[in-house]
């Protein structure tokens, strides 16, 4: 049976995880040491009250992060209420899961794709050139469990870095980056295929990838694959106040 939303927020949490997180009342509050709004964003987990809002803003502020909620599917009256204080959408994601074995039916073309760990030197710089730096791998390196990076070659020259981990027999990409020139050429495809099949000698049963929604090439990619979207969520930010004139 295709994994529900709620176990790919699981996944998504223990193959990307916060440096810490702690519950709060109604609320877990992550510190994201500069890993990005996965890391850092708050989630309920529980019955909430307006006050509660406010507590978990002090709470975040105090960590030295600008508040931010992930809303997950359900969460209306959290959606809601944030956008009554003046919180803002930013980036609805899509989570896509398929089984393994949808991946593995082709073989990677020899030297097109390979399942690395430690990350290379030269998967670093791919990253570090798409705006995924130390904090974003420090979020690797914590992982638990079985996983890897990915690195994609195009004409024998290094052209993709990604990384993959598995959680509850669940394989999730993240960080999947394509050297601008070389996109459109395919190398996604084979970077999932090759994250497929190390997944599946690590014993795991399905893949899954997140996605902006507004990512429409990647988007496309995984529907090309025969991957389907289980379920989406977005975050609320509070914007900081603008300096006066």
């Amino acid at each position: 049976m295709m994994p529900d939303v709620e176990t790919l927020y699981a996944v998504t949490e223990a193959t990307w995880p916060p440096a810490d997180h702690t519950p709060a009342g109604p609320w877990i509050l992550r510190t994201g040491a500069g890993g990005g709004k996965r890391v850092s964003a708050a989630t309920a987990q529980g019955d909430w009250r307006e006050d509660d809002l406010s507590a978990a803003e002090t709470a975040m502020r105090m960590l030295g992060q600008t508040p931010l909620f992930m809303i997950r599917e359900g969460e209306d009256a959290l959606d809601t209420a944030l956008a009554g204080r003046g919180y803002e959408i930013i980036d609805p994601v899509n989570l896509w899961a398929c089984p393994v074995e949808a991946l593995t039916t082709v073989p990677v073309p020899r030297v097109t794709a390979f399942a690395i760990w430690e990350p290379l030197a030269i998967m670093r710089d791919i990253w570090a050139a798409g705006g995924i730096g130390d904090a974003r791998i420090a979020v690797m390196e914590r992982a638990d469990g079985p996983k890897t990076g990915l690195l994609g070659r195009i004409n024998d020259k290094p052209a993709g870095a990604g990384f993959c981990a598995i959680h509850d027999g669940i394989a999730m990409v993240h960080a999947l980056e394509i050297v601008p020139h070389h996109r459109r050429k395919g190398l996604g495809v084979w970077m999932m295929r090759q994250a497929a099949f190390w997944a599946k000698g690590q014993g795991a049963n399905w893949m899954s990838v997140l996605c902006t929604r507004a990512n429409d090439g990647a988007n496309g990619l995984y529907a090309s694959l025969g991957m389907t979207v289980v379920g989406q969520y977005h975050y609320r930010i509070l914007p900081k106040p603008s300096e006066p004139e």
